[in-house]
């Protein structure tokens, strides 16, 4: 039976701890998309993770969903998220970013670029994104031809280089929360005809490919996957769930870890664990009333044999020095949902650590 404070090996990352802190963004990126000194104390603050994944970071300008939220698919992005690793490590810290194409999430306003969203099918989300101007609808968004989806797959493969060239220890693709992998998934969003639609086989191969590719560019000990099974946000249905991750999981490739963030999904989230083979990592929400998931949660899973590691987001978020303070039983700070997305310190580097 393992400890959330045993050490374990993902791939080539060693992990001091099998605390993870979960993906979270913020914001509170330059508007070119580079990374600042602020989120370099952000992320050092919080070292003592056995492993950190960023916050979705696009891996070209069309993937980018919201303001401030950074990229690596500019040499300039690539030199300043150096600081942000190199901060990381001198505190004895790993870190991998995580890369994110929002797909059909966004509006041009965001952008001085004023592109416009893709995805899968030319089908807009339902709800709103929060604009300088203020609420606006989804617009429909350009349906990806087969050469543009050949296209994007090299941009995950290039912002996967551009992330080791930053320092990352390595790269984990995001196929989870209603983005742009997420829609090629599901049925509600994914109406194409082609080879990318249709079937289940047909609907997993957007995703596989672009997994295989970063793991080609930068090897499959360096490179994970986050899924969400069953998760309805950003007006997502995937509509066959089960039979959806029973093909997926098979066909991806050997990684360093899988991550599965739970949506009240445990029963998908044990057929996950029965079809892979390698290490997985979970953000553990079984019930409703779990979130925001525990320390507690977090070694139930590991006792049950269901992960080998746990993802922890809001804990993180306002507990820089959380496996200490899982440790010591608490106390723990509350977040400060006001400051979740975007601002200055305030409610990002100002929680403090035991002992002050």
């Amino acid at each position: 039976m393992s400890s959330l404070f045993d050490s374990v090996t993902f791939g080539k990352i060693p992990l001091n701890n099998r605390l993870v802190m979960a993906p979270m963004t913020r914001n509170r990126a330059k508007p070119c998309g580079g990374a600042t000194e602020l989120m370099a104390e952000y992320y050092a603050q919080r070292a003592s993770a056995g492993l950190i994944i960023t916050e979705g970071v696009q891996p070209s300008q069309t993937g980018q969903g919201f303001i401030n939220t950074p990229g690596l698919h500019d040499p300039e992005q690539v030199k300043t998220w150096r600081t942000v690793t190199d901060a990381v490590h001198a505190n004895g810290g790993r870190i991998v970013v995580q890369l994110m194409h929002s797909g059909r999430i966004g509006h041009p306003s965001l952008y001085d670029s004023a592109h416009q969203s893709v995805a899968p099918s030319a089908i807009a989300a339902g709800g709103q994104c929060f604009t300088p101007g203020g609420p606006q609808d989804y617009q429909v968004p350009h349906e990806l031809t087969v050469d543009e989806i050949a296209e994007t797959v090299r941009d995950f493969a290039t912002a996967a280089r551009n992330a080791i060239e930053a320092g990352f220890d390595g790269v984990e693709v995001h196929a989870g929360n209603g983005f742009l992998l997420h829609q090629f998934l599901a049925e509600n969003t994914n109406r194409r005809t082609d080879a990318y639609g249709g079937s289940t086989g047909n609907r997993v191969r957007f995703t596989t490919e672009v997994v295989e590719a970063v793991a080609t560019a930068i090897g499959n000990e360096r490179t994970a996957v986050r899924v969400s099974p069953g998760n309805p946000y950003n007006d997502i249905a995937e509509g066959d769930t089960e039979a959806l991750y029973a093909a997926l999981i098979p066909a991806l490739p050997e990684l360093a870890f899988l991550e599965v963030c739970e949506i009240v999904t445990r029963p998908v989230t044990q057929t996950i664990r029965e079809l892979w083979r390698g290490n997985l990592v979970v953000n553990p929400h079984a019930t409703p009333d779990s979130f925001p998931a525990s320390g507690k949660s977090a070694q139930e899973v590991l006792d049950a044999g269901l992960a080998d590691a746990v993802s922890l987001g809001a804990l993180f978020l306002a507990n820089p020095d959380l496996p200490a303070r899982i440790q010591e039983s608490g106390p723990f700070n509350a977040a400060d949902e006001s400051a979740f997305y975007g601002g200055d310190h305030r409610g990002y580097t100002d929680y403090p650590v035991l002992g002050r």
